[in-house]
C-alpha cells in the first residue's frame, strides 16, 4: 500500500513539472483541441509594428515624390535644350519687320503738301569709329490734320558716299511712332549715327557686327518711307 502512494505521488509531481509547454517542452497546446495556442502581441509590440508601417509608408511617399521630381526636371531640361537648339529661329522671328500700324481714324497720311523735313548735324566732321548726332525735324505746313510716322524706320536717315548708299535707319524694324500733325506743329528728334555701314544687309543684325566706314566725305538726308518724295536738304560732312 505504501508503494502505490509513492508511485502516484511521483506521477503527480512529474505532471506538475511539465507546465504549459507539455511533456516534451514544446509549444503550449489547447487542452481540449490539442492545437497550438495563438501568441498574444503586447501593446508595446503593436506600437513598434505601427511605427514600422508608418516609416515604411513615409519612405514610399518620398520615393514617389523623388520619381515625380526627376520626371519633372527631365522634362524641363529637355525643354531648355530644345529652346537653345531653336534659339536662332526664335530670335529671327522676334526681329521680323514690325507690321504697319492699322488706321483707327479717317485722318489722312501726311504728304509733301502737308509736311517738310529738316536735318542738321552737330558737327561737320567725325573721327573714324566715332559717332555723329543729327537733329531730325518734321514740320507741318499744310492746312489739315494728317498722320506721320516719326520713328527712325518711318522718318528715314540715309547716308551716302558718292552714288553709294552707306547707311539707312530703317534696316532694322522699330515700333511705329504715329504723330497727329496740325498746322504749325513740329516734331524734333535726335538721331545718332555710329559711323557704321548697313545698307548692304538683307536683314537686321546686331549693330556691333556692322563694319565701320572709311575716312571720306559723306552726305546725310531725311525722307519719309511712305512718301519718298518728302525729303530734307542734304547735309555734307567728313569722316576722318
Amino acid at each position: 500500500m505504501a508503494v502505490q502512494r509513492n508511485t502516484s505521488g511521483a506521477r503527480t509531481a512529474r505532471g506538475a513539472g511539465t507546465g504549459d509547454n507539455g511533456p516534451s517542452g514544446g509549444p503550449a497546446r489547447n487542452d481540449r483541441s490539442g492545437k497550438p495556442r495563438k501568441r498574444r502581441i503586447s501593446k508595446k509590440q503593436q506600437a513598434i509594428y505601427r511605427r514600422r508601417r508608418i516609416v515604411a509608408g513615409t519612405v514610399l511617399l518620398l520615393i514617389i515624390a523623388l520619381i515625380v521630381f526627376c520626371v519633372y526636371s527631365l522634362g524641363r531640361g529637355i525643354g531648355a535644350v530644345n529652346t537653345m537648339i531653336h534659339h536662332d529661329e526664335v530670335y529671327a522671328i522676334s526681329r521680323d519687320a514690325t507690321p504697319a500700324p492699322k488706321k483707327v481714324s479717317n485722318v489722312k497720311d501726311c504728304s509733301a503738301s502737308d509736311v517738310t523735313l529738316q536735318l542738321s548735324a552737330a558737327s561737320q566732321s567725325v573721327p573714324v569709329g566715332g559717332s555723329l548726332d543729327f537733329t531730325a525735324t518734321i514740320v507741318h505746313e499744310g492746312s489739315g490734320n494728317c498722320l506721320v510716322d516719326g520713328a527712325d524706320s518711318g522718318r528715314v536717315l540715309t547716308i551716302t558716299s558718292g552714288q553709294e548708299t552707306i547707311y539707312k535707319s530703317d534696316v532694322c524694324p522699330a515700333d511705329s511712332r504715329l504723330l497727329l500733325m496740325s498746322k504749325g506743329d513740329k516734331d524734333v528728334q535726335k538721331v545718332t549715327w555710329n559711323t557704321d555701314a548697313n545698307a548692304t544687309l538683307t536683314e537686321c543684325t546686331d549693330e556691333s557686327d556692322w563694319a565701320k566706314v572709311n575716312a571720306g566725305t559723306y552726305v546725310a538726308q531725311l525722307s519719309l518711307k511712305d512718301h519718298p518724295k518728302v525729303k530734307s536738304d542734304p547735309v555734307t560732312f567728313t569722316v576722318g
